[in-house]
């Protein structure tokens, strides 16, 4: 599997988490919004300042999913990532 695509069993609770230090450089995380597609729910999400951290339930065997990463920096800037849930019955 590639650094962004995952398995997840249906019934797991998840955590899944996004380290931006390398990109941030000397800036910090002030903002961290995920947004799951349908099918997966985000039940919890923290962030510090240089990490965004999602809690994930849901999903059904045989999908695959996103689950995107949208932080604005204290500095102003922002940026996207993406992640890849594959639902696979344990």
């Amino acid at each position: 599997m590639t650094d962004n695509v995952f398995e997840k069993d249906p019934e797991a609770v998840l955590d899944y988490q996004i380290d931006w230090e390398n990109w941030l450089d000397e800036d910090t995380i002030a903002t961290s919004v995920w947004v799951a597609q349908t099918g997966l729910t985000v039940d919890s999400e923290t962030e510090t300042t240089t990490t965004a951290t999602a809690i994930v339930s849901g999903g059904t065997a045989g999908a695959t999913y996103t689950l995107e990463n949208k932080i604005t920096t204290a500095g102003g800037l922002t940026d996207e990532r993406t992640l890849y849930i594959v639902c696979v019955e344990r």
